[in-house]
C-alpha cells in the first residue's frame, strides 16, 4: 500500500515529523545579525517559499486564488512561489536567514520550528498586525501557541493536525468488543485483541513514533518540560512523566506489539499496520485518513478521540501543523503581512481542507468542516479538549533531531533500562540542550 504524501509530511515532526506532521528542521541557522529590514516598499515582487507536496497541484490552485485575491487589491504587487521540497528545507532556510538579499519574503514552515527560527533572528515579530486582524480572534488557542515566543507573534498558522483512535470495526464486532473509554481499557483490549488474533497487533504502537506516545504521558499529569524564570527545565522524568511513560512502554511485547518488531517503528509504520490489516488499533492522525482509506481496511473501520485517564476523558494530543511567516529582512513587510493573511484566512483554509484535507485553525471554519466531513469530528473533539505543543524552545529542535525521545522510549522496550533511569538520562540530554540554546 503506498502511504500518502501527508503521513510522510505530517507524522514525524514535523515535520517528523517532528519529524508533522509538523516539520522539525535537522539544523538550525546560526544566530544572525543585521537582517532586519531597513525600508518598507509598497509595491514589487514578493518572492514565497511554500512546500512540495507528493501531491502539489490540488495546494496550486489554492494558493493561486490566495495570490489572486491579493493582487486585486494590490496591483503594484506580483508574487512568485517556489514549491520546495520539505527535504532540503533546514539549509534553504539557514542559508536566507544568513543572506537576506537572497531571501524570500514568507516562507511556510513546520510549527515546531517557531522557536528555533526566531532565536535565528529570522522571523518577523508581527504581533500587532495579528492582534488587530479581526480573523485572528477565531484561531484556535493552540494554534496560536504555535506561532507564539515569549508572548510575541511569529506567523499565522496555516493548518492543524491532531491524532485519535483509529480501531477496526469488524474486529470489534467479531470479538463483541467495546469501543475503549479509558487508558486502562485501551491497553487491556489491545491485549485482549492480540490475544484473541495473534496475528494483529491489538494497537500498533512505535518506540520512534513520540508524537503517539506524547498523549499518555500528558494523560497521567506529566509534562516535557516545565518552564520557570524564561527558562526550560525537562519534566520527563517526574512521577507523573514516568507514569505516562509506563503505560505506553506496556504496550510493548509479545501480548500486543511485540518489541522486536514495534521498537523501531515510527507513526507511518503504525498507520501502515493499520492500513494494511496487521492491526486492529493505531494512534493516527487526520491526516492520515486518505491513506487509511486506500488500504485494504476501508469500509470496516472507525475514530474515536483517544481516552485519557479517567473514563470518557480524552487524552491531550499533541497539535501539529505548518504556518506561514514574514521574514524579517523582507523589504515589503506590510505587503508580506497582507499576503501572509491571505494565505491563512479562514477563505483559504476552508479551501485547503477541501483540497488537501489539511484541518482549518479557527474554530468556526473546523466546525464548518467538520459538518461537510464527519471524519473530522473525532479531530474536532479532539482539539475542543485541549491539544498540546511541544516547549517553546529553541532547544526543541535539537531534542528532536537527536532523538532523545524515541532512544528513551527503546531502550525502554528492549529492556536495556528501566522507566527512571532511561527518563533521568533523556532529561539531562533535554536539560543540556535547553541550556545551550539560551
Amino acid at each position: 500500500m503506498k502511504l500518502s504524501a501527508r503521513i510522510a509530511a505530517r507524522t514525524v515532526a514535523p515535520i517528523a515529523a517532528l519529524a508533522l506532521v509538523g516539520l522539525t528542521a535537522t539544523a538550525c541557522a546560526p544566530g544572525t545579525s543585521g537582517t532586519g529590514a531597513t525600508k518598507d516598499e509598497k509595491s514589487g515582487t514578493l518572492r514565497v517559499w511554500l512546500f512540495q507536496e507528493v501531491s502539489n497541484k490540488p495546494k496550486e490552485q489554492v494558493v493561486d486564488a490566495a495570490v489572486a485575491a491579493f493582487t486585486k487589491e494590490h496591483k503594484d504587487a506580483k508574487v512568485e512561489i517556489e514549491y520546495i521540497p520539505v527535504e532540503t528545507r533546514a539549509q534553504r532556510v539557514k542559508a536566507a536567514f544568513n543572506d537576506p538579499k537572497s531571501a524570500p519574503d514568507l516562507i511556510e514552515y513546520g510549527n515546531t520550528d517557531t522557536a528555533g527560527y526566531v532565536k535565528d533572528g529570522g522571523l518577523a515579530d508581527i504581533t500587532t498586525e495579528f492582534n488587530a486582524w479581526d480573523e485572528a480572534k477565531d484561531t484556535d488557542p493552540t494554534a496560536r501557541q504555535s506561532v507564539t515566543v515569549d508572548g510575541k507573534v511569529y506567523g499565522a498558522p496555516l493548518f492543524v493536525g491532531v491524532r485519535a483512535l483509529y480501531y477496526r470495526t469488524d474486529v470489534f464486532k467479531e470479538l463483541g468488543i467495546a469501543v475503549p473509554k479509558s487508558q486502562a481499557e485501551l491497553i487491556s483490549t489491545a491485549k485482549k485483541i492480540h490475544k484473541a488474533k495473534p496475528e494483529l497487533y491489538g494497537l500498533a504502537v512505535g518506540g520512534a513514533y513520540t508524537y503517539g506516545a506524547m498523549p499518555f504521558l500528558w494523560a497521567n499529569g506529566g509534562e516535557l518540560a516545565e518552564q520557570s524564570g524564561g527558562t526550560y527545565k525537562a519534566a520527563v522524568n517526574s512521577p507523573a512523566a514516568r507514569k505516562g511513560i509506563e503505560a505506553y512502554t506496556s504496550l510493548f511485547g509479545d501480548d500486543n506489539c511485540p518489541a522486536a518488531k514495534c521498537a523501531s517503528m515510527g507513526g507511518n509504520a503504525t498507520v501502515t499496520a493499520f492500513a494494511s490489516g496487521k492491526a486492529a488499533m493505531a494512534i493516527g492522525g487526520d491526516f492520515s485518513h486518505s491513506a487509511v482509506e486506500e488500504g485494504s481496511v476501508k469500509g470496516t473501520y472507525a475514530v474515536v478521540p483517544l481516552p485519557g485517564v479517567t473514563a470518557g476523558s480524552i487524552a491531550p494530543a499533541f497539535a501539529g501543523g505548518n504556518n506561514i511567516g514574514v521574514l524579517k529582512s523582507t523589504a515589503h513587510r506590510t505587503l508580506a503581512v497582507d499576503l501572509m493573511k491571505s494565505f491563512t484566512g479562514k477563505e483559504t483554509q476552508a479551501k485547503l481542507f477541501d483540497a488537501m484535507g489539511f484541518l482549518p485553525t479557527y474554530k468556526d471554519v473546523l466546525a464548518d468542516a467538520a459538518k461537510k466531513e464527519p471524519f473530522v469530528e473525532p479531530f474536532v473533539e479532539t482539539l475542543a479538549a485541549g491539544a498540546k505543543f511541544v516547549p517553546a524552545s529553541p532547544g526543541w529542535a535539537q531534542i528532536d533531531a537527536s532523538l532523545v525521545l524515541p532512544t528513551m522510549f527503546q531502550e525502554i522496550v528492549s529492556g536495556r533500562k528501566d522507566v527512571a533511569t532511561a527518563s533521568d538520562e533523556a532529561a539531562r540530554k533535554m536539560d543540556a540542550a535547553f541550556t545551550a540554546a539560551g
